[in-house]
C-alpha cells in the first residue's frame, strides 16, 4: 500500500524514508543496525577529490566550498549527508564524486584557453555524471566479453541532463560537460554550448543579470527553450509528430549537437570500439540511436534493422558491425554501493 507524505523538509523526508526501510509494506530490514555505511553521490569535487571518500568535517567543508561550482547540487548533497547522521548516527557515510572519473583528462583537454589566471583559480573542465560513465563503460566492456583496458569507448549520457564521455583503455581522457553542467550538449532545459558573445550582447542589450542569464540558459533553453513545450524528448517528438516546426526544429538541433560532439570524442579516442547508450533518453530512443549514429557508418558501425527498446542491457549494432553499439541501464547506485565496499573493506571488493 502507497503512502504519501507531505513533507517539504529535506531532511525530514529522508529520515522518513530511512523509517520506511524498517517497517511499513516497503520493510527490507529487521533493523537500521544491519546497514554498514551509506554512500552519496556529490556532484562536484573539484580539483579536491579524484576518488571517493570518506566523509568526515573536513570533507563536508570542501564540498560546502564548492557550492558556488554547483550551486544546484552541492547543498542538496550535504542536506542529505547531515540527515543521514541525524537518522543514523556515527555510521560510516562514503561521498562518491560525478566529477572523479574526469580527473584523469589531459591537461590539454581540462584547459579553457582564457588567461593563465584561470588555471591557477581552478576555473577548468572538470566534467560530470562521471559515476555514471564510468559504470557504463565498464558494462559495455563486459556486454562485448573485452578487457576494458583494451578498448576505446564513447558513452553517451542522454537524459534531461546530457554529456558525452571518451574513456580510452578504462581511464576518461574527454567530456563534454566542462566547469559546470551547462556546457555541451543541448539537454532538456539547459542550452549546453552557445557563444559567449550572445551572453555579453544580452548584458548590453537587453540590461540581463547574471541570475536572469543562469535562469534563460538552465532552466529555459534546450529542448524546452526551443520547442516551446517540454523538456521531455517523448513529448518533443510527439509534437513533431504531430507536425510542430518547432519541435521538429527542436530535435534536429539536439541531433546535430549530438553528432558533432560525438565526432570530437572519436578524435580523442583515436579510434572506436565500441559506443553505449544510456539514461532516460539514451536508454529509451530507438530514433536518437538511429540518428545519432547514422553519420559513423564511414567507421563500419551499422545497427540493426529493427531497433526496439528493452528493459535489459542490449547490443543494438547489426552483425557485422565493426563498432559495437550497446544499451546500457546505468546503475550509479550499484557503483556507489560497490566504491563504499571498495573503500570500507578494502580485501572484500
Amino acid at each position: 500500500m502507497q503512502q504519501v507524505l507531505k513533507i517539504t523538509d529535506k531532511p525530514e523526508g529522508i529520515a522518513a524514508m530511512v523509517e520506511t526501510m524498517v517497517q511499513g509494506p516497503t520493510q527490507v530490514l529487521s533493523d537500521l543496525s544491519e546497514i554498514a555505511a551509506v554512500g552519496h553521490r556529490v556532484v562536484h569535487g573539484g580539483r579536491h577529490y579524484q576518488q571517493p571518500v570518506v566523509v568526515d568535517d573536513e570533507v563536508k567543508a570542501t564540498i560546502q566550498s564548492l557550492i558556488p561550482l554547483a550551486p544546484a547540487h552541492n547543498p542538496a548533497n550535504l542536506q542529505g549527508i547531515e540527515a543521514i547522521a541525524q537518522s543514523l548516527g556515527t555510521i560510516p557515510q562514503v561521498a562518491v564524486f560525478d566529477t572523479a572519473f574526469h580527473s584523469s583528462m589531459p591537461e590539454a583537454a581540462a584547459t579553457y584557453p582564457g588567461p593563465y589566471a584561470w588555471v591557477e583559480q581552478g576555473i577548468r573542465r572538470y566534467g560530470f555524471h562521471g559515476i555514471s560513465h564510468q559504470y557504463v563503460a565498464q558494462r559495455a566492456a563486459a556486454l562485448m566479453g573485452r578487457d576494458i583496458a583494451s578498448l576505446k569507448l564513447l558513452t553517451c549520457h542522454l537524459g534531461n541532463g546530457c554529456s558525452l564521455a571518451a574513456v580510452k583503455h578504462g581511464v576518461c581522457v574527454d567530456t563534454t560537460m566542462g566547469f559546470t553542467p551547462l556546457d555541451g550538449l543541448m539537454m532538456g532545459s539547459r542550452s549546453g554550448s552557445v557563444d559567449p558573445g550572445i551572453l555579453i550582447y544580452l548584458m548590453r542589450q537587453e540590461g540581463y543579470s547574471a541570475d536572469q542569464l543562469d535562469t534563460l540558459l538552465n532552466k529555459e533553453s534546450g529542448l524546452k527553450g526551443l520547442s516551446g513545450q517540454s523538456n521531455d524528448m517523448r513529448a518533443v517528438a510527439e509534437a513533431m509528430e504531430q507536425g510542430d516546426a518547432q519541435a521538429r526544429l527542436a530535435i534536429e538541433v539536439f541531433i546535430h549537437r549530438l553528432r558533432r560532439e560525438m565526432g570530437g570524442m572519436i578524435s580523442s579516442l583515436g579510434g572506436l570500439d565500441g559506443v553505449a547508450f544510456t539514461a532516460g533518453v539514451g536508454e529509451n530512443s530507438p530514433m536518437v540511436w538511429q540518428q545519432a549514429c547514422e553519420p559513423f557508418e564511414f567507421l563500419g558501425l551499422r545497427l540493426k534493422d529493427e531497433l526496439d527498446r528493452d528493459k535489459a542491457d542490449q547490443d543494438i549494432a547489426a552483425a557485422d558491425s565493426a563498432v559495437r553499439v550497446l544499451v546500457v541501464h546505468t546503475q550509479e547506485e550499484w557503483a556507489i554501493a560497490q566504491a563504499c565496499l571498495s573503500l570500507l573493506q578494502p580485501n572484500h571488493a
